[in-house]
């Protein structure tokens, strides 16, 4: 996903114009609090430019071919029944064929792939570039010869960070792409919310 959202949730209303957004979509869990603080914190500091707003993906970008609200019911209905679950991060990666910097997942990595491959098909369907891999990416678009740098200062951040390491995924945004490589949120859901009624 790319690195800016305005993380403003907001179904009724979504900010920006239309004629201003992309045809590219996504379904993000952020990662809230304290650890989402530092996240964006280190994002920053990884890649100055950045407005970040730490997530990892259940559906990494792809096009939809209906309308957001038809796709967004198809999400509704998946992620109501789903269970809330704790995701924790684990140790810092680099992919290698793309030189991106991320958090990888220890807990709640096998719900991630689970939740993917029950999402990513109907009028979600898309051929993915790589294979799924939940992660929260930290650095991506940098020059190969300031990767390795640039890991080692994230790796050092991380082990200096006292706070949590975990949290509780209870729910997910529907976003999409704008022109100016910003993500604006269209519609959230809460995990298990069908089961709880």
């Amino acid at each position: 996903m790319g690195s800016q959202s305005n993380g403003a949730t907001g179904e009724a209303s979504p900010g920006g114009p239309a004629q201003d957004r992309n045809n590219l979509f996504a379904l993000v869990i952020y990662v809230p609090g304290l650890l989402g603080l530092f996240l964006d914190d280190l994002r920053r500091e990884l890649v100055p430019p950045y407005k970040p707003c730490a997530h990892v993906s259940v559906l990494p970008p792809r096009p939809v071919s209906v309308d957001w609200r038809v796709a967004s019911e198809q999400l509704r209905e998946l992620t109501e029944l789903w269970p809330p679950f704790t995701i924790e991060l684990s140790r810092i990666e680099i992919f290698p064929a793309t030189d991106v910097i991320y958090l990888e997942l220890g807990q709640g990595a096998a719900e991630m792939l689970q939740m993917h491959a029950a999402m990513a098909n109907r009028r979600l369907a898309y051929e993915e570039p790589f294979p799924y891999h939940p992660h929260v990416t930290l650095a991506q678009e940098i020059p190969h010869s300031e990767v390795d740098a640039l890991c080692g200062l994230a790796q050092r951040r991380w082990r200096e960070y006292t706070g949590p390491r975990v949290f509780h995924a209870s729910r997910a945004v529907f976003v999409q792409s704008t022109r100016n490589n910003c993500w604006i949120d269209l519609a959230e859901y809460s995990l298990g919310a069908a089961v709880a009624r």
